[in-house]
């Protein structure tokens, strides 16, 4: 009986291990989201990360007939991405991401993680007063 304790218990962990891994630091997807920046700021109680809010065209639903503004929720730890969104609030922004399948503490409230910022445009409101 006991020398199929070590070997079990060796088991386990290397299960638990790997599904660990799997629902924390396996990259689910990757790909670029465009849109206006809603906001980007730092926020936590004990890891304060960038969190941001992207506002894309047109519509998204879950229920057929329903009006819903289709938003991508993001989170970033790069110093250099998060120097230029934060000067980039209301423009048009394309983003890379990383998709997890669910978040950590450290890395931020989403899901999603920015890595790198493919363009910046102007959001078209030149004739404003104020820019």
């Amino acid at each position: 009986m006991k020398k199929f304790v070590g070997p079990v218990i060796i088991g386990l962990v290397v299960i638990l291990s790997i599904v660990i891994w799997w629902r924390y630091y396996f990259v689910f997807a990757e790909g670029v989201k465009a849109g206006n920046l809603n906001y980007f700021e730092k926020k936590g109680f004990i890891f304060k990360t960038w969190e941001g809010r992207l506002v894309q065209d047109g519509f998204q639903s879950p229920n057929p007939g329903d009006l819903q503004s289709n938003e991508f929720r993001f989170s970033t730890n790069s110093d250099s991405v998060a120097v230029i969104l934060e000067r980039s609030g209301g423009q048009f922004v394309e983003l890379r991401y990383k998709e997890y399948l669910n978040p950590l503490p450290w890395r931020g409230a989403s899901k999603y993680e920015v890595t790198e910022i493919v363009q910046i445009r102007n959001s078209g409101r030149e004739g404003l007063p104020m820019q």
